[in-house]
């Protein structure tokens, strides 16, 4: 999964690999003062669409390629800031749904996740099975 921004006017959205397992502590642990949240929830929150939790994430990011960016600077418009699935991992998305799902049901979610797969970011930096966003 990527968190992409995407501002208007850039002419090429910035995209982070979103690994949670893969956050240094001292980030993990600054993500959970900052929201409020232990970070099992935080991640649930990031994908549900909590602002604070993907300004927090976007914020460690950006720290990350700028050490002196400070959380009151980062701001973004709700369509700026998203996450995006890679073809990767909508395949296997569709992989478990193809041992899960039949008949018409599985005709709908294949159409769904084959739409989403056309215009998802081909990350060819994968290595092995892509695992799930969030942390256990």
């Amino acid at each position: 999964m990527f968190l992409v921004l995407h501002r208007e006017g850039d002419e090429a959205p910035t995209r982070w690999r979103y690994e949670p397992k893969k956050l240094m502590s001292v980030e993990r642990e600054d993500i959970e003062r900052r929201t409020g949240r232990h970070f099992t929830q935080f991640t649930a929150d990031v994908l549900q669409g909590s602002s604070l939790c993907r300004r927090a994430l976007l914020f460690t990011y950006l720290r990350r390629d700028h050490p002196k960016t400070k959380f009151e600077d980062v701001d973004f418009a709700w369509d700026e800031l998203s996450l995006e699935y890679s073809k990767q991992e909508y395949e296997e998305m569709r992989n478990g749904l193809l041992a899960s799902l039949h008949g018409d049901e599985l005709a709908a979610a294949l159409q769904q996740i084959d739409a989403a797969m056309e215009d998802a970011y081909d990350d060819t930096e994968v290595l092995g099975k892509a695992g799930l966003p969030i942390a256990g």
